[in-house]
């Protein structure tokens, strides 16, 4: 594979947008992810300016860097960490190829142009300038390039923690994705910065019923027992919880708005309205439904061994987001009291939880940074509704802070693009991102 440009490299930190077009111009679609090939490209990129670096892996074809630029010693490492590795194009249909890393209208386009190989960009592009000038942070930076966040960082993140923990050590705060780009709500610009993030389950549930032949009647079998779950699960919304950080990004939010509209927006923390409230905001809504609930989504369903034959049994398979601090268990009772006793549960995997309470130790860096590049610009903490590489990196103690920092005009919704067809990027919000991680380099921990 060969890169977009053929510029000289050694300066490519100066040009965010020419290194995130490289990175699209190698196809890692996990899966199979086939990450080495971007992998090595940022690795000569590091080395050919005197970074030491390790790539550690138990794939050769999946590796995972690692390197460290020497900070004063007077604050602890700060980690900067990333995947390479991209959702599926598979039945999408493109403007511009979503592996040729094309520079259109302004934008760089392509599979990961947001979610994460411009993150990525910020933050290598952002360490080689620093290299560059010299610069000598207040604690060591780590730089992690990782594999395989798209299927769970079974390789990645989860393989690096569990045998390559000793790398970490000393680490508090971490940047990772998700956050720091633009949330317009009414007139208002805000930065939500990923402090805490929901929890990821599978569950299995089972529907029972008589076989038989199909040529005969058959009513109240396990099909139409399929059906009403199904429909129940279309129907109802999961209890409402109320977390703090939520708490804290509603008010923050809402302390912004016209007086009515703070009003309005206020009950959503009241959960007898929340549902209420989420309705009327209608499409917008949609957003903000999954951080007040547990969220419950099929993915599968199995049943039947041949035409003629009724099956006494159907599997359903269901991808589920937790509210922290909330349990499969917990979840079960809560499908329970809509879908009754007609179903059998069963949890087939459980991830590992984020941190139960944020620290919001480096939050107030991140925000000064922020209110510099955009004084108009309203920063606030988000649980992110989804999972990321940060729940691995929480078992050695490490916050992660979603810090991906991007200038967004209002046309470009990040949740709704990324994985998306036509994802891209604005080269102006790669500039801003780059501009703002380094300045973070330059001040953690003082």
């Amino acid at each position: 594979m060969t890169v977009a440009s053929t510029s000289d490299q050694s300066t490519i930190y100066q040009r965010p947008a020419e290194l995130l077009q490289n990175l699209i111009c190698f196809d890692t679609t996990n899966p199979p992810g086939n990450e080495a090939d971007c992998v090595n490209y940022i690795n000569q990129l590091l080395t050919a300016v005197g970074f030491k670096t390790n790539l550690l892996t138990s794939d050769p074809a999946r590796p995972n860097l690692i390197t460290r630029l020497a900070g004063h010693g007077h604050a602890p490492p700060l980690l900067l960490y990333g995947h390479v590795d991209v959702a599926t194009t598979e039945n999408q249909t493109w403007q511009h190829p979503p592996f040729e890393g094309k520079l259109v209208n302004g934008y760089v386009w392509g599979r990961g142009a947001l979610d994460m190989k411009g993150g990525v960009a910020m933050m290598l592009t952002a360490l080689l300038r620093a290299k560059a000038e010299s610069l000598t942070p207040p604690g060591d930076v780590v730089l992690v390039i990782l594999s395989d966040e798209e299927r769970g960082g079974e390789l990645g993140a989860k393989y690096l923690v569990e045998n390559h923990a000793a790398l970490f050590d000393g680490i508090r705060y971490a940047i990772g994705e998700f956050g720091g780009y633009t949330l317009y709500v009414g007139q208002k610009t805000f930065y939500p910065i990923m402090v805490s993030e929901k929890q990821g389950c599978v569950l299995r549930a089972k529907v029972r019923g008589p076989s038989g032949h199909a040529s005969f009647f058959h009513r109240g079998g396990a099909t139409a027992k399929l059906a009403k779950f199904l429909q129940q699960l279309e129907k109802h919304r999961l209890p409402v919880h109320i977390q703090p950080v939520v708490r804290q990004m509603v008010k923050a939010i809402s302390s912004a708005q016209p007086f009515l509209m703070k009003i309005a927006f206020r009950q959503l923390l009241k959960p007898m309205l929340t549902n209420k409230v989420l309705n009327l905001l209608g499409t917008k809504g949609q957003n903000y439904d999954p951080l007040f609930h547990n969220t419950v989504n099929v993915t599968g369903v199995h049943g039947g061994e041949h035409f003629w034959s009724i099956p006494s049994e159907i599997i359903v398979e269901m991808a589920v987001s937790l509210i922290p601090n909330n349990s499969p268990d917990d979840l079960i009772n809560e499908l329970r009291q809509i879908v009754g006793e007609d179903v059998e549960f069963e949890v087939v995997l459980q991830e590992p939880p984020g941190p139960t309470e944020p620290d919001l130790g480096l939050f107030d860096t991140l925000t000064s940074v922020l209110h510099e590049a955009d004084p108009e610009g309203i920063p606030v903490p988000i649980m992110l509704v989804a999972v990321s590489d940060g729940r691995h990196f929480s078992r050695l103690g490490i916050q992660t802070y979603g810090f991906t920092p991007m200038k967004l005009p209002r046309g470009i919704d990040f949740a709704r693009t990324a994985h998306a067809a036509d994802e891209r990027i604005p080269v102006e919000a790669l500039d801003f991102g780059t501009s703002l991680i380094y300045k973070v380099l330059q001040r953690f921990g003082n």
